[in-house]
């Protein structure tokens, strides 16, 4: 495991380094790009674990690529991983696949709701959490986060007031993207009995369980106490954690016998229900033998995020604190009085540094910018001091 290793991701179709150009063309007109230095989208610059690229050729060395499943050594492979991690044990009879977190997603509002009907999401938050909603015509909730020092909290006051309204999903991300926030169990417990008593399913995204610093323990939202009571589907994948994005592959996991009939009735209308051979042994590979590469990752991310916490918080106007979990750190410009046009502009032109406006996060994260520290502690350097001529 080399985390310092440089790898040349140009000319590769990676949308991180390949396809940011034409976004920021289209988007804040700046044409020449080849040296900005792109950190924005949730993806690492590491080599994932030779372990998952064994298995892959592994299975590529038999010539004959028909129809397949997903064994029951894969799923075995789930349910111990996340019972030793997470301390969930999961049926397996629970589990169902899909090609994405974000298609998962998708699924679960199409399959229990209808145009018109509100979907809620507390911002900041991922993008698709009111893209998606949106694109299938239902109307979106917004319920702010309140930032603190830890990052954020909620309001759960604000929440129930939402929830009155009439919403039918609460789509929950935990860990917390873009903030970083484990939720803690007095949390969860909270939003579990908000979403029984008004009848709101409960979607979590658990994506970022994996990546959680020192000090923080994700609780999977189905281990709360009465969450047997409400209506949970919870969306899990190896894909952040082990670096493998372009092998699409997630899982939903669905205790609740009604709400897996209903969703296995919608992937079988859309032709979907298992994800491809390769995937599978991706899968399985990860959570059988990715462990050592993803607590050495972790700590290198955590000596990134150190680092870059200490770097900008010199910076006047400049607020950072070092996230619960995730790779991904959010950065407060409010106080410089720089708007997030010209933040931009300054990022991109003078700093050739390519990062997200917090506004793709929703109104909440105005003032905001998200940056991605899962890379070569050479590129974080690199990126500091890019940002640092940015403001300079």
């Amino acid at each position: 495991m080399n985390f310092d290793a440089l790898y040349n991701r140009k000319n590769t179709n990676s949308l991180k380094w390949d396809q940011f150009k034409d976004r920021i063309r289209d988007k804040y007109n700046v044409h020449d790009s080849d040296d900005i230095l792109p950190m924005w989208v949730a993806d690492m610059d590491f080599a994932i674990p030779h372990v998952i690229t064994d298995a892959i050729k592994e299975r590529l060395d038999h010539p004959i690529f028909g129809y397949s499943y997903v064994s029951d050594t894969c799923k075995q492979a789930i349910q111990q991983w996340f019972e030793k991690r997470h301390n969930w044990s999961i049926d397996p009879k629970t589990i169902l696949f899909h090609q994405g977190v974000v298609p998962a997603i998708a699924t679960v509002i199409e399959t229990f709701t209808e145009p018109g009907d509100k979907i809620c999401a507390s911002t900041p938050v991922y993008p698709a959490f009111f893209s998606i909603p949106k694109a299938q015509k239902r109307e979106v909730v917004t319920c702010d986060l309140v930032a603190n020092e830890n990052g954020y909290e909620y309001d759960f006051v604000a929440l129930e007031d939402a929830f009155k309204t009439g919403v039918k999903v609460y789509i929950l991300c935990n860990p917390h993207n873009p903030g970083g926030v484990v939720w803690s169990q007095q949390d969860l417990e909270k939003l579990v009995q908000l979403c029984i008593k008004y009848d709101v399913l409960l979607l979590s995204d658990e994506i970022h369980a994996d990546i959680v610093f020192d000090g923080y323990k994700h609780i999977p939202t189905l281990t709360i106490k009465d969450a047997d009571k409400a209506k949970i589907v919870t969306t899990i994948a190896p894909t952040k954690s082990f670096n493998i994005a372009g092998i699409h592959a997630a899982m939903m996991v669905v205790p609740n016998e009604t709400l897996r009939l209903k969703l296995t009735e919608n992937l079988q209308a859309h032709g979907l229900g298992e994800i491809n051979l390769l995937a599978s042994a991706a899968v399985q590979a990860a959570y059988e033998k990715g462990e050592e590469w993803l607590d050495a990752m972790i700590q290198y991310t955590s000596n990134n995020m150190d680092y870059v916490v200490e770097e900008l918080n010199k910076i006047d106007g400049i607020t950072v604190t070092k996230p619960n979990a995730t790779y991904l750190i959010w950065i407060d410009y409010s106080k410089t009085g720089i708007t997030e046009s010209e933040m931009m502009q300054r990022l991109l032109v003078k700093g050739r540094l390519a990062i997200e406006p917090g506004t793709k996060y929703e109104e909440a994260g105005r003032g905001y910018l998200r940056m991605n520290l899962a890379c070569p502690f050479e590129t974080v350097k690199d990126g500091v001091e890019r940002f640092k001529k940015a403001l300079s």
